[in-house]
């Protein structure tokens, strides 16, 4: 089938219509016309309110358990969670069982996500079975797809396998991604150290564990002259760290989580474990800092963080609950709701859709005809109730269940696919 945007405003900085308000015709995947009151036989109108149109957005950050731990959500329940949030790809991190450590992993991973509307991006494991210890084969699994190397959730602790990854990956300009956290220092740790954690008798994260590595990572990055994307960070000092590391001329790019972006550690006085997230979230003066990161491009990618739990791991005492909590669904609304008057949208196209995709390697996405279409569909004055019955995720593990949302994703288009929500 054919489709017809009608009167969208396209925010897209390199595109000739950027800021401009167009029909969009789109033919087998493809947009053939681009102007004003376009006609067509035999298509769907597809239109809204405020219908905005942007590129396809991307998500650096995904924690998709699928094999292992598919009843927290799987590659498919994925790929369908991320559309109603306004992505067109998203980054699986290799958090599963078995690992993905291998050329087979990633092409299963690749392989079951094949015909979909959303891509999915495969990131392999720096080393064995993220032990730490002995490097995964990185060049057999980047011959077989993977876009990028991460240990996942728990950063590259030891210092060697670090500069052999960068090392290594330099020889095919692969791309080694780290959380940055020194888990000696934040062991045990439930949220941000300080004033709040003390007076709810928590064990404190401090940041130093995180402005620790970066330092780390960034000297082992001048000597490598590697590639490295750090994140997610949270603290004000880790910025000013980054800043520093960048103003040196390394390869370096790096993340927030968008969940970092709008609350704070003072959310926690209720115990609720879906704020229970990884970074912690910090502090007002933290979260004002990563804000300015991004509207002065310090920080290049803000990511879901999209981390599925099953309920007997959250519905638990906070000491015993799991950090993560799922995002894709609601990103776009969040950001409509909380960060619009904040960082403008064009610059929310930045890190969702032109950084991520030229940290990865990816070419970019271009408005204009005769190009395939990749577009994410928004309209900012729709309202939406985020329904636990409605939901695409088969984790409920969300602060926003049963909220309403303003702001609402109408859909995605890509690799010839409309996904309208």
């Amino acid at each position: 089938m054919n489709y017809l945007l009608q009167k969208a405003h396209v925010v897209a900085p390199s595109s000739e219509y950027h800021n401009k308000t167009v029909d969009i015709l789109i033919e087998k995947g493809k947009i053939k016309s681009i102007g004003k009151n376009l006609k067509s036989n035999d298509v769907k109108i597809i239109n809204s309110p405020n219908l905005i149109v942007t590129p396809g957005w991307l998500d650096m950050r995904c924690f998709i358990p699928d094999p292992g731990f598919e009843y927290k959500e799987t590659i498919e329940s994925a790929l369908a969670a991320a559309a109603l949030g306004g992505f067109t790809g998203i980054a699986a991190f290799p958090n599963t069982s078995p690992i993905r450590d291998s050329k087979s992993d990633v092409l299963y991973a690749l392989d079951k996500a094949k015909g979909k509307g959303v891509e999915l991006f495969a990131v392999g494991a720096v080393s064995d079975n993220l032990e730490g210890k002995n490097l995964a084969e990185l060049f057999d699994m980047h011959n077989a797809g993977a876009i990028a190397f991460t240990e996942g959730k728990d950063g590259i602790q030891d210092d060697n396998l670090m500069l052999r990854a960068l090392l290594y990956a330099k020889g095919f300009k692969g791309l080694v991604i780290n959380l940055p956290n020194t888990n000696s220092i934040s062991q045990n740790g439930k949220m941000n150290e300080g004033e709040n954690s003390t007076f709810l008798g928590l064990k404190g994260l401090p940041s130093i564990a995180e402005e620790l590595m970066i330092s780390r990572d960034l000297f082992l990055l001048s000597y490598t002259e590697g590639k490295l994307h750090l994140g997610p960070i949270s603290a004000k000092n880790s910025v000013q760290l980054i800043k520093e590391g960048k103003m040196k001329g390394l390869n370096l790019s790096c993340e927030t989580s968008i969940l970092n972006l709008i609350f704070d550690d003072s959310v926690l006085s209720e115990f609720d474990t879906n704020y229970k997230v990884f970074p912690p979230l910090r502090t007002k003066a933290d979260q004002t800092s990563l804000i300015k990161a991004i509207n002065e491009g310090i920080i290049d990618v803000v990511s879901s963080n999209h981390k599925p739990e099953n309920i007997e791991n959250k519905d638990v005492e906070f000491d015993h609950a799991k950090f993560g909590a799922t995002n894709l669904e609601t990103f776009y609304s969040v950001y409509n709701q909380y960060l619009s008057k904040k960082i403008t949208l064009e610059k929310w196209v930045d890190v969702v859709s032109v950084n991520p995709r030229r940290i990865l390697g990816l070419n970019p996405i271009k408005i204009e005809e005769g190009e395939m279409a990749n577009l994410t569909l928004l309209d900012p004055t729709l309202d939406w109730n985020y329904k636990l019955a409605e939901k695409k995720s088969l984790s409920s593990n969300s602060s926003f269940i049963d909220k309403k949302m303003v702001g609402k994703v109408v859909g995605v288009i890509n690799k010839g696919k409309v996904i309208l929500n």
